[in-house]
C-alpha cells in the first residue's frame, strides 16, 4: 500500500491549511482508492497556527487591532501542564483592520484579553503564534491588557499603539495580572528578522501593515527605545515577529523570573511539525505532499515547505511542493513540483492538483 503524508501550509486568501490538505487528499484519493493518506496540516506561526493544535476552540469577546470590539478564538489543551494556543492574527491580524490600517496606533490589547482569559482556565503555558499581526507595538497591548501600562516621563500613560513609545519612559505595574505574567512563553516566528534597523520590524513589515515611508524610522526609533527600556538587545533573531512583540513578553516575563528562561523564541514551522510527528511519520511514508499559495526564494527559510523539506531530504523521502506560483524552482533531488491550474475556486485547483500528483506515481 502506498502511503502518503499531506503537510501544506495555508493557500493565502484561498484555503486554510486544513482545507488544503484535505482537498489535496480529495484528489488523491479518487486516483489511488487504497492509498494511505495521512493529513498533516502545517502553519508556521502565521494564522491558523493554533488551530493546528489539539484542544477545545474558545471564542469570546475581544478587540481588534483598531480597538473595536470583536470575538476571536484561541485553542485550550487542559492536560497535564495546561496550555493555550493564541494566533495574534485571531484578534489582532491585518484581516481584521484591512479596512482601517492602523499601523501607528494600532495594538496587541485584544490578543492579552484571550492571554488572560487563558490564565483564567488554567493555562499554565502560552503559545503564541506571531505571524500576521497588524501591529507595530512590541507588545506593549498586551501589557496593557495584563496589567503593566507604558507611561511617559511625567507618568501618564502612553496612548495605544507603537507611535508613542518614542516618548516611553517606563511601566506602571501596580495592577499587574501576576500569575498571567508568570507562566511560560512560547512565541512562534515565521521570520527570522531582528526587531529594529533596515531589516527590522517597521523596515520589512510595516508597508504591508500600511506604514509610509515617512513613518518607518518613526516607529524604528520607538522599537529602539522600548528595547532599551526592556533591557532587550534589538538585534536579537526573531524579535521583528509580531511587530516586535517578543520584546514586551521577554520584559515582562524577566520582570517575574528574574532572567529570561520562561521565554522561548522558537521557529514557528518546526515546532508544529514536531508536535504533529511528522518526521516519525515520514520514516514509514513513501510520498510527501506539502504547498503553498507562491513559492519565491524565501520559501525554504523558516517557513512550512522549507521544513518540510528538510525533514523529508533527512528521512530520505520524495517530495512534491504545490504552489499557485513558482518564483523559482522548488527543486532538489526527489523534489518535483505541481502548479496549480485555471479554476473557479481553491477546491477545484487543489482537488486537480491531487489527481496529477497521483497520475504521476509509479504504477504498483
Amino acid at each position: 500500500m502506498t502511503t502518503i503524508v499531506i503537510a501544506p501550509d495555508a493557500f493565502t486568501g484561498a484555503a486554510t491549511t486544513h482545507d488544503a490538505a484535505a482537498y489535496l487528499a480529495e484528489g488523491i484519493a479518487e486516483a489511488l482508492p487504497d492509498a494511505e493518506l495521512i493529513l498533516v496540516p502545517m502553519a508556521d506561526g502565521s494564522e491558523g497556527t493554533a488551530r493546528c493544535f489539539d484542544g477545545t476552540p474558545i471564542t469570546l469577546p475581544t478587540t481588534d487591532a483598531a480597538g473595536r470590539l470583536t470575538e476571536a478564538t484561541y485553542v485550550f489543551n487542559d492536560g497535564d501542564l495546561s496550555e493555550a494556543y493564541i494566533d495574534v492574527a485571531a484578534a489582532s491580524g491585518l484581516h481584521t483592520v484591512a479596512d482601517h490600517p492602523v499601523p501607528l496606533t494600532g495594538d496587541t490589547y485584544g490578543t492579552g484579553v484571550l492571554i488572560a482569559d487563558a490564565v483564567t482556565r488554567g493555562a499554565q503555558r502560552i503559545i503564541v503564534g506571531l505571524g500576521g499581526a497588524a501591529t507595530i507595538d512590541g507588545g506593549t497591548g498586551i501589557l496593557v491588557a495584563l496589567g503593566a501600562t507604558p507611561q511617559d516621563k511625567a507618568g501618564h500613560p502612553l496612548r495605544p499603539g507603537g507611535g508613542t513609545l518614542t516618548e516611553l519612559a517606563g511601566f506602571d505595574t501596580a495592577q499587574l495580572n501576576i500569575p498571567a505574567a508568570a507562566v511560560e512563553w512560547v512565541l512562534l516566528t515565521d521570520v527570522t528578522n531582528p526587531a529594529t534597523g533596515s531589516n527590522g520590524a517597521a523596515a520589512a513589515f510595516g508597508p504591508l501593515k500600511g506604514v509610509t515611508p515617512d513613518n518607518v524610522a518613526l516607529l524604528d526609533a520607538a522599537l529602539t527605545q522600548l528595547c532599551d527600556i526592556c533591557e532587550v538587545d534589538p538585534a536579537t533573531p526573531g524579535f521583528g515577529s509580531g511587530g516586535g512583540l517578543p520584546i514586551g513578553i521577554t520584559w515582562l516575563s524577566t520582570l517575574m523570573h528574574g532572567d529570561r528562561s520562561h521565554v522561548h523564541v522558537l521557529p514557528g514551522a518546526r515546532m508544529v511539525a514536531e508536535s504533529m510527528g511528522l518526521p516519525e511519520l515520514m520514516q514509514s511514508a513513501d510520498l510527501v505532499v506539502t504547498g503553498e499559495e507562491r513559492f519565491d526564494t524565501q520559501s525554504t527559510h523558516n517557513t512550512v515547505v522549507g521544513t518540510v523539506l528538510d525533514m523529508a531530504v533527512a528521512a530520505d523521502v520524495p517530495v512534491v511542493v504545490v504552489a499557485g506560483a513558482f518564483q523559482e524552482h522548488g527543486g532538489g533531488d526527489g523534489v518535483s513540483t505541481v502548479e496549480l491550474s485555471d479554476g473557479p475556486d481553491a477546491k477545484t485547483q487543489l482537488v486537480d492538483a491531487g489527481r496529477r500528483i497521483a497520475a504521476a506515481l509509479p504504477q504498483q
